[in-house]
């Protein structure tokens, strides 16, 4: 089986199970995997033997997320799911490529954004140097400045906001432990040393848990955030929430009013401005006040 296939049937495999809280025997998957290939289109059949199954699940295993039989029931159920978070990203990525593979690179089928920012060719070196507490070295470009600078960083983190990837790390010549945040976009002539660097116990996690992208808020005060939109964009945000801490009050046909838990910054603000027209804040003041003080500096 192409190596696609065999990736969609296990992505499969999970959002079946996923849906199924009390489980579901081996007929019950092999018929929803059956009924897929008849759907879609694949080189091979995307239904398995129980030898097979028992090798997906293995692989699974392996990508920690545990299936159990439970023989009471004669069910398979997931166990643990430890990539809950993240793992439908990369299996949008596997749906990405097989619709790539049936289009045949057929550029009038599918067509992609060719402004794409660059840089993930480091991502496998910046996770080795994490992972490894190693120091690596780099030059930065700062998008305002056009001259690079040689940097000496503890790599700590990855972060991903609007289909870019960061790099969070702490410059070794600081006195005091402080997290930057760097475009991958911008960083050339990465080396990793063979230096190790002692790690601070910190929760990267926590910095941006009230943040809007990128910019830290740890230490500042989460508000409760009031929008209101009309209903065609209230579709759009329902289908794609601003934040995880999203809560609908109201939905509508007329109106879609959300509340958000966060520090606002930069990032968030530049956030709101898409919704220019289509949205109004009903609170806290101090929110709507720094909104249109940002249209007003755009009119001049």
């Amino acid at each position: 089986m192409a190596i696609q296939d065999k990736n969609f049937r296990l992505m499969n495999i999970v959002q079946f199970l996923r849906s199924k809280p009390k489980g579901a025997n081996f007929k019950e998957i092999l018929k929803h995997l059956e009924e897929l290939h008849h759907k879609e289109s694949f080189s091979n059949d995307l239904a398995s033997s129980q030898k097979t199954f028992k090798r997906d699940l293995e692989l699974l295993l392996e990508l920690g997320i545990e299936i159990k039989f439970k023989r009471s029931t004669m069910t398979y159920q997931i166990i643990e799911d430890r990539f809950s978070d993240h793992s439908q990203t990369i299996f949008d990525n596997l749906l990405l490529i097989n619709a790539y593979k049936q289009a045949e690179n057929n550029s009038e089928i599918m067509i992609f954004e060719k402004r794409q920012a660059s840089g993930l060719h480091n991502l496998e070196g910046l996770v080795f140097a994490i992972k490894n507490s190693k120091i690596i070295t780099f030059n930065y470009t700062k998008n305002w400045e056009g001259i690079s600078t040689k940097r000496v960083v503890e790599p700590y983190a990855l972060k991903e906001f609007k289909n870019r990837w960061y790099l969070l790390a702490n410059e070794v010549d600081g006195k005091d432990l402080f997290i930057k945040t760097f475009g991958l976009d911008r960083i050339s002539d990465l080396e990793i040393s063979t230096k190790l660097f002692s790690k601070q116990d910190i929760d990267v996690n926590e910095m941006f848990v009230n943040s809007f992208g990128i910019i830290s808020t740890l230490g500042q005060k989460p508000e409760i955030i009031v929008l209101s939109f009309d209903y065609e964009q209230g579709k759009f945000v329902k289908s794609l929430p601003i934040h995880h801490s999203q809560k609908v009050l109201i939905d509508n046909d007329s109106e879609y009013r959300i509340e958000l838990t966060l520090a606002p910054t930069y990032d968030f603000y530049q956030e709101l401005l898409t919704h220019a027209g289509r949205m109004k804040i009903l609170a806290p003041f101090n929110v709507k006040k720094e909104y249109f003080k940002l249209i007003d500096s755009a009119k001049n």
